[in-house]
């Protein structure tokens, strides 16, 4: 395998920019002086005011523009494309969350993979040598942790994974064929200040302090990789310094049980949580953790915000912002995808 080159890029394009993953990573590159131009649909699978605030957080940097369009829309794109020269794509527009992809999984197979092909086909049209994809480990149900990439990882459990593993092998063909620089970027549960209502940290945080119930799925003993959003930024940036073809980890290696992510967010919030145990999802995956040895090995990149120093930040986030974020609809919208 080749290993990394100096970054040096002038413009990328971003999809998912409003995203939360895509935001971090759209103002990772904005400081480090490359010009990014973000798409985003804003559509409103959760909360559209988590979206609208993570863009006036980059539309204070300088060097970024934003246009509002759906990667499904081909033409819209193609003008994206013919404006501008990008030295790269970094595809972080994703239909998220496991649960919503069993009740509509021609929203997911869609926007993960089909999507994905409409930004390589232009890519290639348009001479782009590096893509970057966002994956999940949620392509690794099936198999126990720790996991490494070389896992053939061909057991979704839920249309959200199989849609991932779709594009994956999009991204694998192309660059067999055409020669570009590919970067699958499997992310393992990210968290952080302005993270997503329809994950649990960000609703964890808000039931816990508002003295509303949560609800857990099984035990409570099952485990997350939870990683600091901060570092999947940075570690994906990185990863544009690679040649060929690659998969790698973006986690902590640290698996917490969900029971103890509660705990700890009860020592910042400075409350107890009242929890509610329901039957567990099907489609969810039981324990998740990252081997983060290739990332390590190829691009220097390890975490640096532990578990404890990363819930901090993000309770103070919230508390700092509790006037209007406590006001935000937690779960999603289904029928935003329809």
């Amino acid at each position: 395998m080749r290993r990394a080159d100096t970054l040096k890029m002038n413009k990328v394009l971003v999809t998912g920019v409003a995203g939360f993953i895509g935001a971090k990573v759209a103002e990772t590159l904005l400081r480090q002086g490359i010009s990014v131009v973000g798409v985003d649909d804003l559509n409103g699978y959760y909360d559209v005011r988590l979206k609208e605030f993570r863009l006036n957080g980059l539309g204070s940097l300088g060097g970024f523009s934003f246009q509002k369009i759906n990667i499904l829309d081909r033409n819209a794109l193609s003008r994206v494309f013919r404006h501008d020269r990008f030295d790269a794509v970094l595809n972080l527009a994703a239909q998220a969350g496991v649960v919503c992809s069993v009740g509509n999984p021609y929203a997911y197979l869609a926007a993960n993979t089909l999507g994905t092909l409409d930004l390589l086909e232009l890519s290639k049209e348009q001479g782009v040598r590096k893509f970057i994809l966002s994956s999940s480990s949620s392509v690794y149900t099936g198999h126990s942790g720790p996991f490494s990439e070389d896992l053939a990882a061909n057991t979704p459990y839920s249309p959200y994974a199989a849609s991932k593993k779709a594009a994956e092998a999009f991204c694998h063909s192309y660059q067999h064929l055409y020669g570009m620089d590919v970067v699958i970027a499997r992310y393992f549960t990210a968290y952080g200040p302005a993270g997503r209502p329809d994950m649990a940290p960000f609703k964890f945080i808000q039931r816990i302090q508002q003295g509303r119930s949560i609800t857990i799925y099984g035990n409570g003993i099952q485990t997350r990789d939870f990683t600091y959003v901060d570092d999947i930024a940075e570690g994906t940036v990185s990863a544009l310094k690679l040649k060929g073809y690659h998969i790698v980890n973006f986690g902590s290696d640290r698996p917490v049980r969900l029971i103890d992510f509660i705990r700890r967010i009860e020592r910042y919030v400075k409350k107890k949580a009242i929890i509610k145990k329901v039957a567990p999802i099907k489609a969810d995956a039981k324990d998740t953790w990252a081997d983060i040895s290739k990332a390590k090995r190829l691009l220097g990149w390890s975490p640096k915000v532990d578990l404890d120093e990363g819930l901090r930040r993000t309770v103070a986030w919230y508390l700092e912002n509790q006037k209007w974020a406590s006001k935000i609809k937690l779960g999603y919208n289904a029928s935003a995808l329809s």
